[in-house]
């Protein structure tokens, strides 16, 4: 199963809420971010006992937060002067407690969700963006007929419940008057044909429904981003006190956490291993081929041949591009500033070395 995030509903707004108010804060100053790279930065690194701080992912352990995992028992983090605890997922916390509780110094999350909290007045602020594409995708058998995103029209589409505003934008950005059927978190009424397509993520639910028996050339894919729908995934964030408060840790844990995805991506066997074992750990069920699948498609996405260098930089039109489907949904009533949401680890840097 896959992140199921994405907040367009007023119920998942608030369920968002919790999950983004760990942070104690942050605030940058400086633009302008290009890809980052992993050494040559000058920036006082910490001194004296390591500094503890926690992060918080958008769903359970799995590699698609491998470098966090690998980076922690590896001791990269601790090498950039952080003791690193990563939360566990809990889907049910409420606001306040979070609020007061101030439990994680930082959030990893999707964008439309962190535009939807800058929008409602909470001052979270992103530090770097390791996703640039969206690995959301529609999947359809070609048995069905559907082989271009037109055949879509007057098809069943199953939808993860409360997930549908980037469908919905797609179907009305071509036209198609597809009947969306709201889904839970198994494929299983698109295996048994219940649904003529489905939504799924390239690094999870793809790979369980080839899993279920079908060859990927059974299979057809259509995925957001090639459609202008690149609700990008995975970005750092934390609050803007934190940043005003404390940026040589908003910095280094930028840096530790480039590095150790690298690691993590140059190592695919080392990551699906301290995954399985820290889901073993946890009491929880570990598949390794998936693992495996998943690591790979990350490696894909955040590395692909012939890339060296982690991206960190958030573009200005993907930020406007998923603010407007949020603003034409309503489901915010105004695009934060981008250069008010978006502040680059970059800028910090120089700053950071004169402390």
């Amino acid at each position: 199963m896959r992140l199921k995030l994405l907040p367009f509903s007023s119920a998942l707004i608030f369920f968002t809420l919790q999950a983004l108010l760990f942070l104690p804060s942050c605030r940058q100053k400086g633009e302008g971010n290009k890809t980052a790279r992993t050494t040559g930065e000058e920036v006082r690194k910490p001194k004296g006992s390591l500094k503890k701080i926690t992060v918080y992912p958008y769903w359970v352990t799995t590699c698609q937060f491998a470098g966090f995992y690998v980076g922690k028992e590896k001791g990269i983090f601790k090498k950039h002067g952080i003791d690193l605890e990563i939360m566990e997922y809990k889907p049910f916390v409420t606001t306040n407690d979070i609020i007061k509780q101030k439990q994680a110094d930082f959030a990893i999350l999707w964008l439309v969700n962190a535009i939807q909290l800058r929008s409602s007045g909470i001052n979270i602020v992103n530090i770097a963006q390791f996703s640039t594409r969206s690995s959301l995708m529609l999947l359809a058998k070609k048995s069905s007929g559907i082989k271009t995103i037109q055949d879509l029209n007057g098809k069943r589409v199953g939808i993860w419940d409360g997930y549908d505003l980037q469908p919905r934008a797609l179907f009305a950005k071509y036209k198609l008057n597809a009947n969306i059927v709201p889904i839970g978190s198994t494929n299983n009424l698109f295996l048994q044909g219940g649904v003529d397509a489905t939504n799924a993520n390239w690094f999870d639910e793809y790979h369980a429904i080839i899993n279920s028996g079908y060859n990927e050339d059974e299979l057809v894919k259509f995925f957001f981003a090639d459609y202008g729908l690149n609700f990008l995934e995975d970005g750092l964030y934390c609050l803007e006190d934190k940043l005003k408060e404390d940026p040589v840790t908003c910095v280094e844990f930028v840096k530790a956490s480039m590095e150790s995805w690298v690691y993590a991506l140059n190592n695919p066997d080392t990551s699906v291993a301290v995954v399985v074992r820290t889901l073993r750990n946890m009491n929880k069920t570990a598949n390794r081929s998936h693992q495996k699948w998943m690591i790979e498609r990350y490696q894909d996405l955040y590395l692909p041949k012939g890339k060296t260098n982690l991206n960190t930089s958030l573009s200005e039109t993907d930020y406007l591009s998923n603010a407007r489907i949020l603003l034409q949904s309503k489901e915010i009533s105004s695009i934060p500033p981008f250069r008010e949401f978006y502040r680059p680890y970059t800028g910090l840097l120089h700053k950071s070395s004169e402390k």
